[in-house]
């Protein structure tokens, strides 16, 4: 028997931490949030780690985590799930990069990880500037979305064995000191070629807002279990992003895209709902609705937009398909990862997560935020913990 129809709402980077200016209260606590209020209170709520020590505090982890994968052996790195979204087939020796447009000042001071938020088609000229003075049979520019772009490094000279550093943990920090680095003798070539291609492009791209680039978290085609056959389910991802995207077509879930969606504050919010509520409409079991914007403010350490964009992600997304589909469904709500305004970086705290499953009897709790959901009746989950309760029915805390 197929489970409940269910749509899980992820508000990326939305937990925080209490904030002096609130008071002591945090972002989730201040805004009107009705919404997810409502699914605490006719749900239970609980925490979940997903961001594990040992991993790297970034969104593919923490969205892995969120849908049961096995992080020891099927996290890959952004630069193939993204890969993957754009339909790029990546060979054996092809190594794919997740490569920033970026704000460098006079000083070598990284400005803006996101480029100054580069607008499309300037980010697409980017692109193309690059591979037309950089690129190669065995050096490839790809553009995504805004910021967001792709290298790939093509042939068995390559190595994804790199160490490197995530840019928007690094605002205000010399790039120098951040450069990618090999984790053995193997990958000192790619870690040179990396550099070499970093100091380049800055002469590309000189005199552009997006003056610079900075390749990440690159990795090879991994092997990543086909989440519909693990649960016997039809499910769909909703997002800007392509990491996410990537993830959920590794994943064997369809990605259903939306005119407006940008990763940004701007982002269709009402076009996502209305896809969500198409995707029930249409017999899918399980769809996974992604919001970027409180991520990026968050980073920006914008207390109000963020309170400003959580309440938007209440009312304009989650309100919208509650309104839409009813009880009929079932509702489960969290972020990927805690983005603290004091620091604009991810942190590993537990996050945030409450579940309306109609006919299961609701807990004590009545709100949805970081404190309130420590109290709720899921305890504290981990691993497939949170999709086995959702797909399979079974109660981890049992």
């Amino acid at each position: 028997m197929k489970p409940q129809q269910t749509v899980l709402f992820l508000g990326d980077g939305m937990a925080d931490e209490p904030i002096g200016e609130l008071n002591g209260r945090t972002p989730l606590q201040v805004a009107r949030i009705p919404n997810m209020d409502t699914i605490a209170r006719n749900g239970r709520s609980g925490t979940m780690l997903t961001l594990p020590a040992g991993f790297p505090t970034s969104s593919d982890v923490a969205n892995m985590s969120v849908l049961g994968c096995d992080l020891a052996t099927e996290l890959c790195g952004r630069g193939p799930l993204e890969a993957a979204s754009q339909g790029i087939a990546l060979g054996p020796d092809d190594i794919a990069f997740r490569m920033n447009l970026v704000t460098v000042d006079a000083e070598g001071i990284l400005r803006d990880f996101s480029g100054g938020h580069i607008a499309q088609a300037d980010a697409v000229e980017s692109i193309r500037l690059l591979n037309e003075q950089l690129g190669g049979e065995a050096v490839r520019f790809y553009p995504g979305v805004s910021y967001r772009n792709l290298l790939i490094l093509s042939g068995p000279q390559f190595s994804a064995n790199i160490s490197y550093d995530k840019p928007d943990d690094q605002h205000g920090q010399p790039v120098a000191k951040h450069l990618p680095r090999t984790k053995s003798e193997e990958g000192r070539f790619t870690a040179a070629l990396l550099r070499d291609l970093i100091a380049r492009a800055a002469e590309v791209l000189q005199g552009r807002t997006a003056n610079g680039i900075w390749p990440w978290s690159g990795g090879k085609a991994g092997a990543i279990h086909n989440f519909c056959e693990r649960y016997g389910v039809r499910a769909a991802v909703i997002s800007a992003v392509d990491v996410i995207n990537g993830l959920g077509r590794c994943l064997g879930m369809d990605v259903l895209p939306v005119p407006g969606a940008t990763g940004y504050i701007d982002t269709n919010y009402e076009g996502k709902a209305d896809a969500a509520l198409k995707a029930l409409a249409d017999g899918y079991d399980f769809v996974y609705v992604h919001v970027e914007a409180i991520d990026e403010v968050s980073h920006a350490r914008d207390l109000q937009l963020k309170i400003k964009t959580i309440e938007d992600f209440d009312r304009r997304l989650v309100g919208r398909v509650m309104a839409g589909a009813g009880d009929r469904v079932a509702y489960c709500v969290l972020p990927d990862h805690p983005v603290p305004v004091a620091t604009g970086k991810h942190t590993r705290d537990p996050v945030p997560v409450a579940v309306w499953q109609p006919g299961v009897k609701p807990d004590a709790v009545a709100v949805f935020d970081e404190v309130a959901a420590r109290r709720g009746a899921l305890k504290h989950l981990k691993g497939a913990d949170l999709m086995n309760l959702l797909l399979r029915a079974t109660d981890p805390q049992s």
